[in-house]
């Protein structure tokens, strides 16, 4: 949906562009027709066209003193449907094979009311953080679940959406991790990855929704499995995501089942390439680094889920020098316990310098990875930077609220330094869905009642049922 009147935003304290000469506007202003930006400068400078629209009330003006204004952020790895699951206590002091392990029986349970409502509300939380694309790897379909419930959901609240259909295919009787309730045959999973981009997927620029095929990981799915995807997606032009390399569980089982790094693996499969990214990474050697850096292959940092897990820190500041393109992912919502896309890149600046010093990473270099690296990893060039043309995708934080208080020397900086806060205004495509901090586009009240009554039946299922 795209409105048709001109939005003019005048008066940001700061602009931020992410153009290519990273600008930082003061006192900025931006026009968007449509879903596309159209002029962006100095409000002094706004041409006399859009002056004239605003006189006339053919524009809608907003005035954006006291903000910040910058490209929507870009998540690149979710699992929406975990937001029913936070905290479940026997999955939280567990590494990853042993968390999941405790919550693949209780997912078992999920039903398509309840993919629909976590999506949203999973939907909601980022875009109150000032995330306004995402991706979302959905890889079980229990009780006759499918991606169109997360789709339907995305539609509902005017989210860009990359929806992702993943897929596990090796249950534990094959020697994979999952029980074999949870896995799909490889024919089924084809068959419904290449129904969904035929019906779904959208190749223009600015477009509101994509498919990606992403079956789920080395010990989840097989060879053939990851092989027969790519192919079908380089036949139909759309992306590849799957995780890699988590943690050294993650290495073993790569070693002992296919003889080889997970990187390697990758190579062999033909999953590297500029239209292939891959979440984690948090052991990606130097060889996997530089087969990365050389093939355009893209990473998902997933920092917060990274320390909950307590897989590692991934080695992003080796990688950004390297050249391979890296965005940001929340992960999901039952090893992050949240969705804060600002969060997450506090996060992933404040994890580089544990690991690796004061210089690893700066507050610019955090939101950079969160909107031009996440626009990069998804294959787009539509998105992550405010410039005539781009998608118009704009987030606002009002810097006057106590969180912000005495960070007025470097409000850019201030937004990754000091306790993340909540949009006051996000634009979508040229649609304003969040204003004054609250959501146009769902009842949220409404939609966290459903969804808490959900995750309640979801564990009663699972207990009854003995998971």
């Amino acid at each position: 949906m795209h409105i048709t009147m001109t939005l003019i935003l005048q008066h940001a304290d700061v602009l931020v562009t992410m153009d290519a000469q990273r600008r930082e506007i003061a006192d900025g202003a931006l026009v968007a027709n449509g879903p596309a930006v159209e002029w962006v400068g100095p409000t002094a400078e706004l041409p006399e066209q859009y002056r004239r629209l605003a006189d006339e009330g053919r524009a809608e003006v907003i005035d954006m003193r006291g903000h910040v204004v910058m490209p929507g952020l870009v998540n690149t790895h979710h699992h929406m449907y975990q937001s029913l699951t936070r905290a479940v206590p026997a999955a939280q002091d567990a590494e990853l094979f042993g968390w999941l392990t405790n919550l693949y029986m209780l997912w078992s349970h999920l039903t398509p009311e309840m993919i629909r409502v976590s999506t949203q509300t999973a939907m909601a939380e980022l875009m109150l953080s000032g995330c306004t694309t995402t991706s979302d790897h959905l890889y079980l379909y229990p009780n006759g679940s499918r991606l169109d419930d997360s789709i339907d959901a995305a539609r509902q609240i005017g989210m860009r959406f990359h929806a992702a259909r993943g897929s596990m295919s090796v249950g534990r009787s094959q020697g994979g991790l999952p029980p074999d309730v949870v896995v799909e045959t490889e024919a089924a999973i084809l068959r419904d990855s290449q129904r969904l981009v035929e019906q779904y997927h959208d190749a223009s620029r600015h477009a509101m929704l994509r498919v990606v095929l992403a079956p789920c990981s080395p010990f989840s799915v097989s060879r053939d499995l990851m092989r027969e995807s790519a192919k079908m997606a380089r036949h139909y032009g759309v992306s590849l995501h799957t995780h890699l390399a988590e943690n050294d569980n993650d290495i073993a089982y790569s070693r002992e089942k296919f003889g080889m790094t997970p990187a390697q693996y990758a190579e062999d499969l033909g999953w590297v390439g500029h239209d292939v990214w891959h979440a984690h990474c948090v052991k990606l050697d130097e060889e996997g680094v530089a087969l990365f850096a050389r093939t355009g292959t893209g990473v998902a940092h997933c920092p917060c889920s990274n320390m909950r897990l307590a897989s590692g820190i991934a080695p992003i500041r080796r990688m950004r020098d390297a050249g391979v393109p890296v965005g940001l992912g929340v992960d999901g919502s039952a090893s992050n316990d949240g969705a804060h896309m600002l969060g997450e890149a506090r996060q992933a600046m404040l994890l580089q310098r544990v690991g690796y010093g004061p210089a690893a990473m700066s507050a610019r270099e955090a939101l950079e990875i969160a909107t031009l690296g996440g626009a990069k990893v998804l294959n787009r060039d539509d998105i992550g930077a405010l410039a005539p043309g781009m998608s118009a995708d704009i987030v606002a934080f009002d810097m006057s609220g106590v969180g912000y208080a005495g960070a007025g020397h470097d409000p850019v900086a201030a937004l990754v330094f000091c306790t993340p806060g909540n949009v006051s205004m996000s634009v979508i495509n040229g649609r304003v869905v969040i204003r004054d901090g609250h959501l146009l586009t769902a009842d949220l009240p409404n939609v966290l009642s459903d969804h808490r009554r959900l995750a309640r039946t979801l564990f009663e299922r699972a207990q009854a049922a003995g998971a």
